[in-house]
């Protein structure tokens, strides 16, 4: 994987992992990123009000440092979450030993956690990995993907993304402009409890790296942009992480100089994001099927929005995807409590091309045998026509199967 370095890595970067010793599978399970020179950086942050220990520490770090990381530090196996003051001790002694190993100030690191929450992080585990640790760090493309192996926790393959573009940038000394790689990747995981609701506005952690310069309230908002339209528009189970965070670093490595409004890097961005948020859905614990919802005809944005969460959170919904069981009147039952404008007499669904309700009941030419066969696969899209206006909404989601159940009926034990 080395010679693809000089291609999708950006430059700026290091990476590595290590056995720290709390994963019971005694795999790697501490990962760092470190940017050469302090990066430029945005991130979001769970919705949920139970936060754990290293987002609040994160969220302090970013403004005592004006948006500046070198590093970030990343465990598994621990989510740090709901032990008291003993988290926010854990995860500051983690960034100061973080600071002292790479000659950085305790508020340019950027820790995060997922794993089991209640319990206390041993912090002095990663302590004793760090020195090992930032000896073996490097920037090529196997020492990514050791990122994308270690914090891993029940997703079943490692996730990763990466984008290419070019950036006119004005010569130094002439009146044109000098087309300038900019490179993008990203790493994530998440398998279980996925319901990101991101704001600004099992765990998702996600880190997003550019080698573009781009100050970092720039960066927040194409963050903000491509955090919408991607990771918060998805759903595996529906429940909101304690732990979910996406961050987005730009080294400014490149030499390449990037303002607002720049719609190709957007594209890229966005590209990336979206790569990482269908990966997410697709290794959904126990899932069977990935179902792309396409909400149309709905009186806004945001009540399509309400729309797709309300099929996405059904279980009963989500059991008859199971089973393949074209059982659409689930889907109008679910429409009809979302809480979105509509009129039961002027809802169309359809199963990919197959006509399954028109005006609020079943198609004349409705076939249950095609239906069925329809959503057997393991990947198909689901279109829903409120009629009501030019709101719409593409959503991604999973169904709910026994394997699911046994994940997480014995997660800690």
């Amino acid at each position: 994987m080395s010679d693809l370095s000089q291609f999708v890595i950006p430059r700026g970067f290091r990476f590595g992992a290590a056995k720290a010793g709390l994963k019971q599978s005694g795999r790697a399970d501490f990962a760092l990123i470190v940017a050469d020179a302090p990066a430029s950086a945005a991130a979001g942050f769970t919705a949920n009000r139970v936060k754990a220990a290293p987002l609040l520490v994160d969220a302090e770090h970013l403004h005592a440092s004006g948006g500046r990381v070198r590093v970030v530090a990343i465990n598994a196996g621990n989510a740090n979450c709901a032990v008291g003051q003993a988290g926010m001790d854990a995860a500051r002694a983690t960034c100061s030993a973080a600071a002292a190993t790479f000659g950085c100030k305790p508020e340019q690191v950027f820790p995060s956690s997922t794993g089991v929450i209640g319990v206390p992080l041993p912090a002095e585990k990663l302590i004793a990995a760090l020195p090992e640790l930032a000896k073996s760090i490097g920037s090529q493309s196997d020492h990514f993907q050791q990122v994308a192996e270690a914090i891993i926790t029940t997703d079943t393959v490692e996730k990763t993304a990466f984008a290419r573009l070019q950036v006119l940038t004005p010569e130094i000394d002439g009146p044109g402009e000098i087309p300038q790689e900019v490179r993008i990747a990203a790493v994530c995981k998440g398998s279980g409890m996925i319901h990101p609701q991101l704001v600004p506005h099992a765990t998702m952690l996600v880190y997003i790296l550019t080698d573009a310069a781009i100050e970092p309230a720039i960066l927040d908002g194409y963050l903000r942009e491509a955090i919408e339209v991607s990771f918060n528009r998805i759903s595996v189970d529906g429940d909101t992480s304690t732990n979910d965070t996406v961050l987005l670093l730009a080294s400014g490595a490149s030499g390449a100089r990037i303002g607002a409004a720049n719609r190709e890097f957007l594209a890229a961005l966005t590209h990336v994001c979206t790569s990482l948020a269908r990966q997410i859905v697709a290794d959904g614990e126990g899932v069977s099927h990935v179902i792309e919802l396409r909400i149309h005809g709905a009186a806004s944005d945001a009540d399509a929005l309400r729309v797709a969460k309300a099929i996405a959170h059904s279980p009963l919904v989500k059991t008859a995807w199971a089973g393949c069981d074209p059982n659409w009147g689930r889907l109008i039952a679910a429409i009809g409590y979302s809480g979105a404008q509509i009129d039961p007499q002027t809802i169309d669904i359809s199963f990919g091309e197959l006509a399954i309700c028109r005006n609020g009941g079943r198609a004349v030419d409705f076939d249950e045998v095609a239906a069925h066969a329809y959503i057997s696969q393991p990947e198909y899209s689901i279109t829903i026509d409120l009629n009501q206006g030019t709101g719409t909404c593409k959503f991604w989601t999973t169904d709910l199967t026994h394997e699911y159940i046994r994940i997480n009926a014995d997660y800690t034990t």
